[in-house]
């Protein structure tokens, strides 16, 4: 079954992005608002990264910097683990184990179109649980 099911039907489409220049004050701020754990960075429309709440711990708080002094493009993971929107889910549960990552962002024709969560195939496509149990962090 999740072999028929494409990203697309799963994906979140309200993606919210921010500028590499946006301060992680802003970025911090605007990931509160939406209630979401990561935020991809866009420069001249295309993603060139993403940021997560595990990246302002470790990048912002670990090191102790002024979020009002530093900018997304500082903070933000790069390159870009992206997928195509026509792939199965179970093509980017793969993928996101391969390249240990958690969030896709999801491309149409070099356009961002979504972004794709190890949490939306865990709710959506349940029988690729096992795939994806990799992701979790081991208990410390």
């Amino acid at each position: 079954m999740a072999s028929l099911v494409s990203v697309r039907d799963i994906m979140s489409k309200n993606v919210q992005v921010v500028r590499p220049d946006t301060t992680a004050q802003e970025v911090v701020a605007t990931m509160s608002k939406f209630d979401i754990s990561s935020i991809i960075v866009v420069q001249a429309e295309r993603p060139v990264g993403i940021i997560t709440l595990r990246d302002v711990l470790e990048k912002l708080a670990v090191q102790c910097l002024a979020p009002r002094a530093v900018t997304a493009k500082q903070i933000m993971t790069s390159p870009l683990v992206t997928i195509d929107a026509s792939a199965t889910v179970e093509e980017a549960a793969n993928l996101m184990v391969k390249k240990k990552v958690k969030t896709l962002p999801v491309m149409d024709s070099d356009k961002l179109v979504g972004v794709l969560t190890y949490t939306d195939i865990v709710f959506q496509v349940p029988t690729l649980l096992s795939v994806i149990k990799s992701l979790r962090r081991p208990a410390q």
